[in-house]
């Protein structure tokens, strides 16, 4: 809204919420094109059509893009509570090259990573919810046994961290200097404390910005430290990444 009105892309402090308050000051209702998209089946059809996609709780369908370790990447459009491994093995066919699944991120890079053996999940919001993540955008990122977890989240940061529009202090410097420990992880020169420096980052960032971007970037960091500490550990002691892991 700031950028249609010709000022710097910043985010607007919030109430007035824009349907009150939005382009020129004037209610302005803002949705993502997926939602719009259901609009003219459900004015065609009625709700209760639509209502039959889906959970009792999470109606209808949704667009999946699955990408990252498997043999058909695409956007798919299923009902509400698919099953995440019919949507990995089934529809995106598999992972590459017969492949283990090591990890997937289920909803968009912001969301919290979840192991191969917490995937035998449905895709709606409740149960995704349930097992310690979000469903976000269903953006799926599918991530193979060779993975480096801390190269991968290195790259989230440094994402997140070009990202930051500079705005609020937690998260201007809370990513930049998030980039700057998982650089020096990745180079081996890993420090005693940097796991508990990087945890200690992302509470000063949780709900202290001044928009959901700081928010999002800590979602990979925490969750990669509870499910695959033992990866950080690793870089701390100086081994590689080839070192971190025997090949199958």
């Amino acid at each position: 809204l700031e950028s249609i009105e010709g000022r710097r892309g910043n985010p607007k402090l919030k109430p007035p919420f824009p349907a009150i308050k939005g382009v020129y000051e004037k209610p302005t209702v803002i949705n993502n094109v997926e939602t719009i998209c259901a609009v003219p089946y459900i004015m065609i059809n009625g709700a209760d059509a639509y209502k039959k996609y889906g959970t009792e709780k999470s109606v209808g369908t949704k667009i999946f893009c699955i990408s990252g370790h498997v043999n058909k990447p695409g956007n798919y459009e299923l009902p509400l509570g698919f099953p995440l491994k019919e949507l990995i093995y089934d529809i995106a066919g598999g992972i590459k090259e017969g492949r283990k699944l090591k990890a997937v991120i289920p909803g968009g890079s912001s969301t919290p990573m979840l192991p191969e053996d917490k995937i035998d999940i449905n895709l709606d919001y409740e149960s995704i919810a349930e097992a310690g993540s979000m469903l976000g955008s269903g953006a799926v990122i599918v991530i193979d046994d060779r993975t480096c977890i801390v190269k991968t989240v290195k790259r989230l940061i440094k994402f997140y961290q070009h990202e930051s529009c500079g705005k609020c202090t937690p998260c201007r410097e809370g990513t930049a200097w998030m980039k700057s420990i998982y650089e020096r992880l990745e180079s081996g020169e890993g420090k005693e404390g940097d796991i508990e420096t990087l945890e200690d980052i992302c509470d000063n960032i949780s709900f202290k910005s001044f928009c959901p971007l700081g928010d999002a970037a800590i979602g990979p960091v925490l969750s990669s430290i509870k499910h695959f500490r033992n990866e950080y550990e690793e870089h701390i002691q100086g081994n590689c990444c080839e070192e971190v892991r025997s090949e199958p």
